[in-house]
């Protein structure tokens, strides 16, 4: 509906999600590829693209916008979202194929002398030895109208899998209630000898991820936690504001989609955020470090996913990290945190009630930058793993008991190390070594040699200023994979596990701009973890559902 916008007469109707594409064919891929999207609004201007979930009763509830174009998804006509690629072949050769077809039709209705647009998919699958001849006939009529058109596409290629997306727009001068396209392909089984020059597209299936969904919210996202806050089962994610002083909670509504931030106060400058139950009473709590202020911030769950105000504790100079983990056994979850310019880590230990006690530092650990808490030496106490990025090692600190820690020992990764992980990524059932390493754009790998001891790292080229790491099974095969966050090249890779805790080259995933932080977590239910990222210079968190 050219020259009318989408206007809902309740809340309800409103867009879920906005995104920015080049051009209204990218709208509208984006709408069927998301099962939730019912109709889409396209802004010439800006290039945004609304994508709404609900439209009962709203289709006669128009805006004249001469800036936006409107269409409605009509049953039965998802497709799935990958990239695109175009090619060019020549074939001279004699061949036999089979096709097999999956129509896709967006209808859109207009009125009063409008332009009426109809954009048909024809996705076809062919299977050959050398090359296929298929032909394609789209056709579309308008029911009022004045002009109808018909046009056929003869194709030939050599791709051994391919897709060619053919579209028939019919516009009309007259007023018109309705357009709809169909698209038929049709393949003989021949033998004959064809030379030809093809240029094709190729639009690719879903592989792994589907496109990014951001969500706007404070300034300068940095770390984010994806967990369940309001004890509906469904995973909501928490995301510290450095640059807004403050933490994010965009609850989830089902089926991986979040609601607008509610946002709450803390410190000067937060770096971190863990999400974790600290006063036992099954309700998750926000504990963030604050950099400037050189405190951490803990506040409790006041049930329903909302949190009271903070409550402030000293602990060293700039913090950069922290984690939340019962590390004296007296299952009360403590705060260890990585205090960058006092160059050491401080433990907190939890006096219950969701109060701790001052910080106990542990000196000599040249600026850390982020830390993990695990037991590395099978003794069911946690030990601290800190990443020093100013010496390009990581500093293991066994636990003694009672939540004291022995003196670190140093090993050797990439340059730079921005974040930490440990994670057994070998199925030997002792937790390795992961480190992003900022300014030599790897990942290091360290496996576990037992006792709490670590092999020499083993280096991975990652993206650009690689900032954040998470180690999490994405492909089922129980064998954990690695998931970058590479703020430079503003993706986010993949690097699946191939077994013996080696891992494949990475698959890029592009999120917004500078991606600081990475969660990955199954987000709608579906048993398949997503990811979530912190996009620092956009002010935005992105959701990529697995396909």
């Amino acid at each position: 509906m050219a020259g009318w916008q989408l206007q809902c007469s309740n809340t309800t109707c409103l867009p879920f999600t906005t995104v920015t594409v080049s051009n209204i064919r990218q709208c509208q891929i984006a709408c069927l590829a998301d099962v939730h999207c019912k109709a889409v609004t396209f802004h010439k201007s800006s290039s945004d693209c609304e994508l709404f979930a609900d439209i009962s009763n709203q289709n006669g509830n128009l805006l004249v916008n001469m800036d936006t174009i409107t269409m409605i998804v009509t049953d039965g006509t998802r497709i799935p979202l990958g990239p695109t690629t175009t090619s060019t072949t020549t074939s001279s050769s004699t061949s036999s194929s089979t096709s097999s077809t999956s129509a896709t039709t967006l209808t859109t209705t207009s009125s009063t002398s409008s332009t009426s647009s109809t954009s048909s998919t024809s996705s076809t699958t062919t299977t050959t030895t050398s090359s296929s001849t298929s032909t394609t006939t789209s056709s579309s009529t308008s029911s009022t109208s004045s002009t109808t058109s018909t046009t056929t596409t003869t194709t030939t290629t050599t791709s051994s899998s391919s897709t060619s997306t053919s579209s028939t727009t019919t516009t009309t001068t007259s007023s018109s209630t309705s357009s709809t396209s169909s698209s038929t392909s049709s393949t003989s089984s021949t033998s004959s000898t064809t030379t030809s020059t093809t240029s094709a597209t190729t639009t690719a299936g879903c592989s792994t991820f589907l496109n990014q969904t951001t969500y706007p919210v404070g300034a300068n996202p940095i770390s984010v936690a994806v967990v369940d806050v309001n004890s509906d089962n469904k995973p909501d994610i928490v995301v510290a504001n450095y640059g807004g002083s403050s933490v994010s909670v965009l609850l989830n509504t089902g089926n991986g989609i979040f609601k607008a931030p509610t946002n709450y106060s803390v410190g000067n400058s937060p770096k971190s955020v863990a999400v974790v139950d600290v006063n036992s009473d099954n309700k998750s709590d926000i504990i963030v470090a604050n950099s400037d202020d050189n405190t951490v911030s803990v506040l409790l769950n006041a049930g329903n996913g909302t949190f009271k105000p903070q409550t402030n504790y000293t602990v060293g100079i700039s913090p950069q990290s922290l984690a939340v983990v019962d590390v004296n056994s007296d299952n009360k979850p403590d705060i260890v945190v990585a205090n960058y310019n006092s160059n050491n880590v401080g433990v907190l230990i939890n006096i219950g009630n969701g109060t701790f006690n001052a910080q106990t530092s542990y000196p000599n650990i040249s600026s850390p930058v982020s830390i993990a808490v695990v037991d590395v030496n099978s003794d069911n106490k946690p030990d601290i793993v800190a990443a020093k990025s100013s010496s390009n090692t990581v500093s293991v600190l066994l636990n003694a008991g009672n939540g004291t820690f022995n003196a670190q020992t140093n090993y050797t990764v990439g340059t730079n190390p921005y974040s930490v992980a440990v994670v057994d990524v070998n199925s030997d059932n002792k937790p390795d070594i992961v480190t992003a390493n900022y300014d030599s754009n790897t990942v290091s790998v360290l496996l576990n040699a037992g006792n709490g001891t670590f092999n020499a790292q083993t280096n991975y080229t990652a993206g650009i200023n690689p900032y954040s790491v998470a180690v999490v099974d994405v492909n089922s095969d129980n064998k954990p994979d690695i998931f970058v966050a590479n703020s430079g090249s503003n993706t986010v890779g993949v690097l699946l596990n191939t077994g013996n805790g080696t891992f494949n080259a990475q698959t890029n995933y592009t999120v917004g701009t500078n991606p600081y932080s990475v969660a990955v977590v199954d987000v709608n239910s579906d048993n398949k973890p997503d990811i979530v990222v912190a996009n620092y210079g956009s002010a935005t968190v992105s959701v990529l559902l697995h396909c």
